[in-house]
């Protein structure tokens, strides 16, 4: 059936937006290279591309390949302390062939024989001619990027003309400056990438960034513990320097991001999954994997500059309805459930301004929709990060009385096409009683934390 999603329901909804192009600088030890990002073309790796820039994965790193009049590559290693170090990488981005391997362009590298495998590698093609092959090999290599100016050409073009040496596998025709041919190169030697600058990117916050508070999100109990798969809304200040929720494109092989415009948050030493940033507000997704039973140290860190830790109570079990702020009338909590023929707002008698809806009625199926219910079979996708495919089935069950009357229960699931939003089919029974009528939700036969109320005709 097709449903009308309204309120804060829209709020969770995955929507990909259209990036604008953008530039950005490769700042290297050979010059600046300028590149201009294709995210009309390849929207999903100028996400995953942005994702390492935003964390700071390629500062330091280096060029670790170069292949004579074809191509320089990078992204794949960090100096440390002398020494090359693997850059942790994200999960795959799926493969969006689409321009071609010509001179100037930068595209993902990626494992042989898979198309989708590209992670944190990628190169500059030297010549026209890698088209040819690059093109029609593995899917095609997905070009994210252009150089943009004739000077950053010649950056390039330098870096390309850097001896190269062996040092042993995988870094067998890595390029070194003023290296004689044997012991350990000197610091100096590689060819770095010192960090890569998005023009316009906020300058990092004068003061420091704290946090003042950590509720559930408020539209579904807000509450002061949280479970995994918990949506939680995080207040203080210089939080972020920009407003704005993630977007389809900010998913990276069906995950959803960990960063958003320079803000990670950390949850017991776990990467949570950002929704929406602002500088007094970011809420998060909190990692299935997260453990219960305790409180676990709670970070933001927002242009490298981390929070206090702030602790977080985590349950197996934190369950809300949707059951927004406009809908408390007279001192009563309504939850905001959907008529299932029509899609329309279930709405007290007297009505909700600004909402068009009416009450429920006996006999008929409502759709309700939740945080916070824990676990489902299957449980892949997760239940927290990705978006919902197809139907599944709460572990803890759940039951939804109108007064004392049960209702029939459905569907009981992540809502499919949503992350970590679950929806409840329910029919209210024939014998509910009318008016206001009570809704008590109990999971694993204890009511949840709400008080909430229901419409009936």
């Amino acid at each position: 059936m097709n449903i009308r999603l309204t309120g804060a329901l829209v709020a969770l909804l995955v929507s990909p937006l259209a990036l604008q192009s953008q530039t950005v600088t490769f700042h290297t030890n050979e010059g600046n290279i300028d590149v201009t990002l294709r995210p009309d073309k390849a929207p999903k790796t100028v996400a995953n591309f942005l994702s390492y820039v935003n964390s700071g994965a390629f500062n330091n790193s280096v060029f670790h390949r170069s292949v004579k009049g074809f191509i320089i590559q990078g992204g794949g290693y960090q100096l440390v302390s002398g020494k090359l170090a693997q850059i942790t990488a994200l999960p795959p981005v799926v493969n969006e062939f689409s321009l071609s391997n010509i001179r100037g362009t930068i595209a993902m590298a990626k494992l042989d024989g898979d198309p989708n495998s590209a992670t944190d590698e990628w190169f500059f093609n030297l010549a026209d001619s890698n088209a040819s092959s690059l093109d029609t090999q593995n899917g095609g290599f997905t070009v994210f990027g252009q150089v943009a100016n004739d000077a950053s050409l010649a950056v390039m073009d330098k870096i390309g003309a850097v001896p190269i040496f062996s040092l042993g596998a995988p870094f067998d025709t890595i390029p070194l400056i003023n290296y004689s041919g044997s012991g350990t190169p000197a610091d100096s030697s590689y060819v770095l990438v010192t960090s890569i600058e998005q023009p316009g990117t906020p300058p990092p916050p004068v003061s420091t960034t704290a946090i003042t508070g950590i509720v559930s999100a408020g539209s579904f109990g807000g509450y002061t513990s949280a479970a995994p798969g918990s949506f939680i809304e995080i207040y203080g200040t210089n939080l972020a320097g920009s407003v704005r929720s993630w977007t389809g494109s900010d998913f990276i092989g069906g995950h959803a991001p960990i960063f958003i415009d320079g803000v990670l948050v950390t949850i017991n030493g776990e990467q949570a999954f950002v929704y929406f940033v602002s500088p007094g507000q970011v809420n998060v997704q909190v990692p299935a994997t997260v453990p219960t039973g305790h409180s676990v140290p709670v970070v933001l860190t927002y242009a490298q500059q981390p929070s206090q830790t702030v602790s977080l109570n985590i349950a197996k079990l934190s369950a809300g309805i949707l059951a927004p702020p406009s809908f408390l009338i007279g001192g009563k909590q309504y939850v905001e459930a959907l008529h299932s023929g029509t899609g329309v707002p279930v709405t007290p008698t007297t009505g909700i301004p600004g909402v068009v809806g009416f009450p429920a009625s006996r006999g008929e199926t409502l759709l309700f929709f939740g945080l916070g219910f824990g676990p489902v079979t299957p449980d892949t996708p997760s239940f927290a990060g990705e978006v919902a495919q197809g139907q599944t089935s709460l572990n803890t069950p759940v039951q939804f009385n109108f007064g004392t009357v049960p209702g029939t229960l459905i569907y009981a699931g992540l809502a499919p096409g949503f992350v970590g939003l679950y929806q409840f089919n329910v029919t209210v029974p024939v014998g509910s009683p009318t008016g206001d009528v009570p809704l008590q939700v109990l999971q694993g036969g204890q009511p949840i934390a709400q008080t909430l109320y229901i419409s009936v005709k």
